[in-house]
């Protein structure tokens, strides 16, 4: 199983509603990259917004100043808006990262859970589920054929053009991401891709049937059985104390719960939530190092895993904390959880 870290790039917000400079937040990332990358974690992946209280709108720039930082992290978007994003520029931006990387890039195409991508580059909402499964369609197409003829009906058509440059080993990795649709799921594995899926409520056991059906989907499409790659991205914070993180961390994580339900009708965030999401059945990883072990090993166990990104920076904590928690990630929990699954 891969064990690696997932970030939005979340700006810290006072009280008075003050937001960190961006430049801060982004110098900060590439610390924490370099130390997700000399505790030997597997992955890192960095997201794609376009609101105030995100710091990155184009993972591939931060990816790209990682890789010049870096030996062996790979080093992912998490996820690409594919939508709303040119899938020949952006398999040219990912291309770039590879090569720059020496073969560590990855891109994880998503549709999305924010729509503020779409009238910014000037695309319809109307058009959300028809934008994506065209996208990948040619994303898919680019990355196994050069030059490339492809005709669709919301982008113009290619006919036997070079997209350069080439990923390091010819093929770029790719991964899908989503939310829990089955139509997701299906379409994922018709492309042969490997899946993350984004439990951020609820129990997670409920995301079984949809490990099933990905797995009938990968092999009704005759993909090697022994290829199937699956994940999960959670949201993690991680301490010396669970109690004590937990009690330190709830502000910041119901304050973005809050801005984030504002625009979504939700009503506010609760601490008692809080405390079921971080419970043996819940959603939420904030805790010490060894309830961590024993539930993400719980997750492995009932998923089957092969990746699991603890996404670790939803609201803004400060760079000092996130270091401690990437700190305790990487010595303490990554290899419990790889003894672990080797035995």
């Amino acid at each position: 199983m891969e064990i690696g870290i997932s970030m939005f790039g979340d700006q810290h917000i006072d009280p008075q509603g003050n937001i960190q400079p961006t430049s801060q937040r982004l110098q900060e990332l590439i610390e924490e990259i370099k130390l997700m990358d000399e505790l030997g974690l597997d992955f890192f992946g960095i997201g794609e917004h376009h609101r105030p209280d995100y710091a990155v709108s184009t993972p591939e720039i931060i990816l790209a100043a990682a890789a010049t930082v870096t030996k062996k992290i790979k080093l992912g978007s998490a996820v690409s808006v594919l939508s709303s994003s040119d899938p020949v520029r952006l398999y040219q931006s990912f291309a770039t990262i590879d090569q720059l990387s020496n073969g560590r890039a990855e891109l994880m195409a998503g549709r999305g859970s924010f729509t503020e991508s779409f009238p910014l580059y000037g695309y319809n909402l109307n058009d959300y589920d028809e934008l994506f499964e065209e996208k990948l369609d040619l994303l898919v197409k680019i990355d196994n054929e050069n030059p490339i003829t492809w005709k669709g009906r919301l982008r113009p058509s290619l006919n036997k053009q070079q997209v350069l440059p080439r990923a390091y080993n010819e093929q770029l990795a790719m991964w899908v991401a989503v939310g829990g649709t089955p139509e997701s799921v299906v379409r994922a594995a018709k492309h042969g891709l490997p899946v993350i899926f984004a439990i951020i409520g609820g129990n997670p056991a409920q995301f079984v049937p949809l490990f099933d059906y990905y797995r009938e989907a990968w092999q009704h499409y005759k993909h090697d059985p022994n290829k199937v790659q699956v994940g999960v991205h959670m949201h993690c914070f991680f301490g010396d104390n669970s109690k004590e993180i937990a009690d330190e961390y709830y502000p910041l994580y119901s304050a973005q719960m809050n801005r984030v339900g504002s625009s979504r009708g939700w009503p506010p965030y609760q601490r008692q939530q809080f405390d079921m999401g971080r419970g043996p059945k819940g959603h939420l990883l904030i805790s010490d190092a060894s309830e961590a072990v024993d539930k993400i090993l719980r997750l492995q166990e009932m998923f089957g895993l092969t990746r699991f990104s603890a996404h670790m920076d939803v609201g803004g904590p400060s760079h000092k904390s996130l270091m401690r928690s990437i700190e305790i990630f990487g010595t303490k929990i990554a290899p419990k959880l790889r003894e672990a699954v080797r035995t």
